[in-house]
């Protein structure tokens, strides 16, 4: 079975440290571009290195010179050059956030556009494997957790990186002798860390993992709130999610009690080696070896040496987190689009034959859907795909429009294999309307240029005036101007296929696929609908799948399709005279109409 990148299993996620280099070298590549402002904040964070490190330096010679000389001059001067160094302290450290920020923030607002640029242009396919809970989680869940290392940790990782360095570098240089001493805590902190760090990764990977999955019962409870309620089915639900969060609440408490135990280490480390530092501090002033002040500055700095431990060690549930979300992302990125332009792509005249050539083809993981199907369709004609349900008609207009590439077999389109037809010139020579027509939140107007993006006002008017509704949209509350709300939901199913259609009329299209757009709307509407898509269909190459036979008399001929193959070809009048598959199929029909059943 293909490896999809939204179902990978933990084992899949857990990088180590070598999937996390390659995911850091890649995220480094990423950010070449935003060098300049990351340059700038690391000069900042360098100087409020210098000064945090110099105040411990600056409180020794006040100490020495100053309170143990007992000359006010030179402590006064200490505490001025204190004050200063405290405000470019907090100035630079003020800037370099800003500064790492609008660096994050930027990276982050290019991998969104990246990442939803991707998701538009896989095909159909992609989304038939995909879970849509689990690709709304790579854009939330994932990216809120880059969000929290842009915020917080990258400030933190660079600052406590250049503390650690700089404190360890002052400390040797103040007292080797000291220092040697205080080290003997470090092979406990060093081996706690190397522990916290792996037990956190399978910890926060796990976490992970359950927020996608509850985001994806979320998808599927909100997306299908009608059926639940229509089958009382808000206690089955319920409970499922209280399952699914109850999952994640475990998994979340299992990260809290990885911290509990580690923190408490890091922290009687840092106060037990002040205590031994003191102690034998003490011990060198008395012997002459070191100044009082010196200790006083070693015993400040320490605090400067294990806090960066701490934070470091806590930031690698960030940093690992981070890693892992950003390699979804970039197996995203990196997932390869089905439906793309191969090199040296045409565009055509979509004014052409449409020829199929033992065409088969099958779902991914399932079986054939269809197999030898040959067809040709003259430009111009109007063919009717019918079939019991399943057959695989709606399957063989998706091939025709492109939205997959059959298993075996060849397309044509003029003579040419739609593979090699560019993606945008197929789009806009062949154009699809499907059964239930979507609305994207906006106004009437907005919804209809989706087909053309540049379109005028006027255009949009002449879209609807050749389908012959333009009156009726210009009567709503705002006229084109009326918001139809999330879905479409302030206009009536007939309305929404009307814009669909009219979506289509301003494509203007050569070649029209319609899905039964009459098959959702109701009884009252249905005549405007059928009267736009004849004024439609004028003139152009139409392939119609036909759920209610009335369509299929309209046509010049009806392709038959049965357990995946072209069963019949010809005439509504022929195929009924036939006595087959369709004069079946037209006669139960026939007989639905006669009991009101259809």
């Amino acid at each position: 079975m293909a490896w999809s990148f939204a179902h990978g299993t933990d084992d899949d996620a857990k990088l180590g440290l070598a999937g996390t280099g390659a995911v850091l070298r890649r995220t480094v590549a990423y950010g070449r571009a935003y060098r300049r402002g990351a340059l700038i904040a690391a000069v900042l964070l360098v100087l409020w290195t210098s000064t945090t490190l110099a105040g411990p330096l600056l409180v020794r010679r006040g100490v020495d010179n100053g309170i143990i000389a007992g000359d006010r001059g030179q402590l006064n001067l200490s505490i001025a050059l204190y004050v200063v160094v405290a405000i470019v302290s907090y100035v630079s450290f003020r800037f370099a956030i800003l500064q790492l920020a609008r660096v994050g923030e930027a990276f982050l607002r290019d991998m969104r556009n990246r990442v939803f640029d991707t998701l538009l242009r896989q095909s159909m396919a992609f989304y038939d494997r995909e879970k849509a809970g689990v690709l709304v989680s790579r854009m939330t869940s994932d990216v809120d957790s880059l969000q929290e290392l842009i915020q917080f940790g990258l400030v933190m990782f660079t600052s406590a990186a250049l503390l650690l360095v700089g404190t360890t570098v002052l400390l040797f240089l103040l007292s080797w002798k000291l220092m040697l001493v205080c080290l003997v805590a470090m092979p406990i902190v060093g081996l706690a860390s190397i522990k916290f760090q792996r037990d956190s990764n399978k910890a926060y990977l796990l976490v992970r993992d359950r927020i996608a999955d509850t985001l994806s019962g979320l998808q599927e409870g909100f997306s299908g709130v009608r059926v639940v309620q229509a089958f009382a089915r808000e206690e089955v639900e319920a409970a499922r999610f209280s399952e699914a969060n109850q999952d994640l609440y475990r998994t979340h408490m299992g990260a809290v009690r990885v911290q509990c135990w580690y923190l408490p280490i890091i922290e009687f480390a840092g106060v037990a080696t002040t205590a031994v530092a003191l102690g034998v501090g003490g011990w060198l002033v008395n012997d002459g070896q070191m100044t009082i002040g010196t200790v006083v500055a070693f015993i400040l700095l320490l605090g400067s040496l294990f806090e960066p431990v701490q934070q470091l060690s806590q930031l690698f549930n960030m940093v690992q987190s981070a890693a892992a979300s950003l390699n979804k992302l970039y197996l995203l990125l990196d997932e390869p689009v089905d439906i793309d332009d191969r090199p040296g792509a045409v565009t055509i005249d979509g004014r052409a034959p449409i020829t199929l050539e033992g065409v088969a083809f099958g779902y991914a993981g399932g079986a054939p859907v269809l197999s030898g199907v040959d067809l040709e369709i003259a430009a111009g004609e109007r063919v009717a795909f019918v079939g019991p349900t399943g057959a695989g008609k709606s399957t063989l207009a998706k091939l025709i429009a492109r939205f997959y590439d059959p298993t075996d077999g060849t397309i044509r389109l003029g003579g040419t294999d739609l593979r090699d037809i560019a993606v945008r010139s197929l789009r806009d020579e062949v154009v699809v309307v499907p059964q239930e027509g979507y609305l994207f939140s906006g106004s009437v107007a907005e919804n209809i240029r989706v087909a053309r993006p540049d379109a005028t006002d006027t255009d949009v008017r002449d879209a609807l005036d050749r389908i012959g509704v333009l009156p009726r949209f210009e009567a709503l509350p705002d006229g084109l101007a009326t918001e139809v709300q999330e879905r479409g939901s302030r206009l009536s199913a007939g309305e929404k296929q009307l814009v669909s259609l009219a979506r289509a009329a301003l494509a203007d299209p050569s070649v029209l696929i319609l899905d039964e757009a009459t098959s959702s709307v109701d009884p009252g509407t249905e005549a405007i609908v059928e009267t736009a898509m004849e004024s439609l269909m004028q003139g152009r190459t139409v392939i119609a799948i036909a759920h209610r036979l009335s369509t299929s008399e309209r046509c010049d001929r009806v392709a038959v399709v049965a357990d995946g193959r072209l069963a019949e070809l010809g005439s509504h009048d022929e195929l009924v005279a036939a006595g087959g598959h369709y004069a079946e199929l037209y006669g139960a029909w026939v007989r639905g109409l006669g009991d009101g059943s259809a």
